[in-house]
């Protein structure tokens, strides 16, 4: 199945998964407010050639879900036929996990929810993945170094999504004294900055933006090829801790522990 049919058939999956929200209508706690599927718009362009066609990459292995948020991308994947897994942990999501386990009964699910924390060495549940989906994560763990290093040997392929950062400060914001004295342009120094507990959305799970060199030169020390690469967002003046100047990088990465 080509991209753009699944990207047309998370369309409709997404209005069918809000009509169930709506439906079960939990009191003590919301859903998570971002739509992520509509991550799949994103990789029509993302993928290239064969890779076009995402369900093959998985080879007949399941799929796992990492930092799921309410699961959407894992049930949808289900829908299309594939075994799947939910990787999440209850302490940083967004609902305690609360959301992924109520929708996998109203929508009689059978796929697997695990609690990991991923900023410690850990086991997934499958023993191999055709495929990851580690969208929007990898900026807010502690050791993302190990995290990639970790998945590469349990999953073949990963889907990975974080933002990036060209510049450690937009260029309206003043300098410091000490820390940000002066603006860097970070894109080809293989950098990660440490952001500021409440620099970034306010949001103290924020922890480290690469540079777009950092980024690749992680993928390669913890086991991983790039396949295809894009960012989108603000890609000419991209820094830390604005919403105007966020960037983000998606990749289709292989691990070389499964060649």
């Amino acid at each position: 199945m080509d991209i753009d049919e699944m990207a047309r058939r998370a369309r409709k999956f997404n209005s069918e998964l809000d009509a169930v929200k709506q439906r079960v209508a939990p009191m003590e706690f919301g859903w998570y407010p971002y739509g992520t599927l509509n991550n799949f718009q994103i990789l029509r362009s993302l993928l290239k050639g064969d890779r076009r066609n995402l369900l093959d990459l998985t080879d007949g292995q399941p799929i796992v879900d990492i930092g799921a948020a309410d699961g959407d991308t894992a049930f949808f994947m289900e829908s299309l036929g594939c075994r799947a897994d939910v990787v999440d942990y209850a302490p940083t999501n967004f609902n305690g996990c609360r959301g992924v386990a109520a929708l996998k009964e109203a929508l009689q699910s059978k796929i697997n929810i695990r609690q990991v924390d991923l900023d410690a060495y850990f086991e997934l549940p499958g023993e191999r993945y055709g495929l990851a989906f580690f969208l929007g994560i990898l900026y807010h763990l502690k050791n993302p170094f190990g995290a990639m290093e970790n998945l590469a040997r349990f999953a073949r392929h990963a889907l990975v999504s974080t933002r990036i950062a060209r510049y450690n400060l937009a260029l309206n914001l003043p300098l410091g004294k000490d820390v940000n004295s002066i603006r860097v342009d970070l894109r080809s120094v293989p950098a990660a900055y440490l952001v500021d507990p409440y620099e970034t959305n306010n949001d103290p799970t924020n922890y480290w933006m690469f540079s777009d060199a950092g980024l690749r030169r992680l993928f390669d020390r913890t086991g991983w090829d790039i396949l295809d690469y894009t960012t989108v967002g603000n890609t000419k003046a991209s820094d830390p801790a604005t919403n105007a100047g966020d960037e983000r990088a998606f990749c289709l990465l292989r691990s070389r522990h499964h060649d």
